[in-house]
């Protein structure tokens, strides 16, 4: 296993860099440009050079006078040393502006992770257990819904019920006017109500594939030959189910559950929009639209890198979960 996983993380590197080359390659010719726009605002301005001086001026500032393979090897020279420049777009080193807003991210994805999980996984195979009963329908019509309403439906909707129609929670932000004057348990009382609702949206518009996939494989787990040689045993109904059919549910899932790793932190745009959250989701989209390219850069990586990582983490799970999965 060892091994294996050394040459999973060697073979990763590899992938990571030609990753790394493709993404700065498409941000260079993307036709949204910082530079352009800065130079024409700079251009406006009573007094001040023309466009093509300032253009010239801010491509030699920024590194863009030199070309696409050049300028990713500097980039990579940078990057490795853990300088990856600083945000165009919000005038401040970019891992400084990653490190603030991550965190509101990485809360609310890790809430709503843990209550998908917790939800979805024993409903669908509570579904499975009960096919075709009135459980089972109600949890496929629950799970439809999240997977077939938009977020920003969602979101709305909650937003009207508890925030207009009850006046139970806030529409915006995450915390509130009065949060200086708190204590710390008021505070965190107070952020946490603040993301009552983005964290419901969150889950409900996730839990729904999940559900389903779990109620699918334990179909395929509870109708294998081994289910009914357990039942023909005698096993109490309740061991043959969580013995024997959930371990070998948990298998396909594992899959599932390892490709969340980068949602953690990647943000959830839409949301965060929404209810106008700074989280990285939001703030790299900003960044992406003005042609940021330092900061849109180390996010993509970032979530390229947690991919590789979760893909690995899977494979490594399912010698956990499956006895018969190992690595020689």
């Amino acid at each position: 296993m060892r091994n294996y996983i050394i040459k999973r993380l060697l073979l990763n590197i590899v992938i990571l860099f030609f990753v790394a080359l493709v993404i700065y390659t498409i941000l260079r010719l993307i036709p949204t440009s910082y530079i352009e726009n800065l130079a024409r605002e700079k251009a406006s301005l009573p007094g001040g050079k023309s466009y093509k001086e300032w253009l010239e001026q801010l491509n030699v500032l920024y590194g863009m006078n030199i070309g696409i393979f050049r300028g990713f090897i500097q980039w990579l020279g940078s990057a490795v040393r853990g300088n990856f420049g600083d945000s165009w777009y919000y005038n401040v080193p970019v891992t400084q502006k990653f490190a603030t807003v991550i965190w509101n991210s990485f809360f609310l994805a890790l809430v709503a992770l843990f209550l998908e999980v917790f939800i979805a996984i024993p409903l669908g195979i509570l579904a499975a257990r009960k096919q075709y009963s009135k459980t089972d329908y109600a949890v496929t019509v629950f799970a439809l819904i999240g997977i077939s309403l938009p977020t920003f439906y969602i979101a709305t909707l909650l937003k009207l019920v508890f925030s207009i129609k009850l006046g139970w929670l806030d529409l915006y932000g995450t915390v509130g006017r009065f949060y200086d004057q708190l204590s710390p348990a008021g505070q965190f009382l107070d952020m946490a109500k603040h993301y009552i609702l983005p964290v419901i949206t969150l889950t409900i518009v996730s839990v729904g594939s999940l559900m389903r996939y779990s109620r699918t494989n334990m179909l395929e787990v509870l109708n294998s030959d081994f289910i009914r040689t357990a039942r023909a045993k005698g096993l109490p109904e309740r061991k043959v189910i969580n013995k024997h059919a959930f371990r070998n549910t948990l298998i396909p899932i594992v899959t599932i559950v390892g490709g969340m790793l980068p949602g953690l932190f990647g943000g959830a745009m839409i949301t965060e929009t929404l209810f106008q959250i700074e989280g990285i989701g939001y703030t790299s989209y900003r960044a992406m639209v003005s042609g940021d390219i330092p900061f849109s850069m180390f996010y993509m990586i970032f979530i390229a890198f947690l991919t590789l990582v979760g893909t690995l983490i899977a494979d490594i799970l399912y010698a956990v979960v499956d006895p018969r999965v190992r690595v020689s």
